[in-house]
């Protein structure tokens, strides 16, 4: 259920209280019987990880394209096979 804050317009009296969706907003203050405001904050939720910000795809000014940049060091230097597991395949010994 969420929680939700009320704050009084004559008596300045500020609570929460947690009620389900289908409940009605509270009118009347429990102290001083004025009328209560409901109050808005900000949204606790925060979106961590790759393809969450809008930067996340952009080239930054300084760097002049980090994909050239990536593309020409990967083919500056040549890379090696990788060599088989478990021994060679070709024996000498027949």
């Amino acid at each position: 259920m969420p929680t939700y804050s009320y704050r009084c317009t004559e008596c300045g009296t500020a609570f929460d209280i947690q009620q389900a969706f289908t409940d009605d907003s509270l009118t009347e203050c429990p102290n001083c019987g004025g009328k209560l405001r409901k109050l808005f904050n900000s949204v606790g939720v925060t979106f961590n990880g790759s393809g969450f910000y809008r930067t996340d795809s952009r080239t930054t000014p300084s760097d002049g394209g980090s994909a050239s940049s990536s593309s020409s060091e990967s083919s500056s230097t040549p890379a090696a096979p990788a060599p088989a597991a478990g021994g060679s395949t070709t024996s000498s010994s027949d």
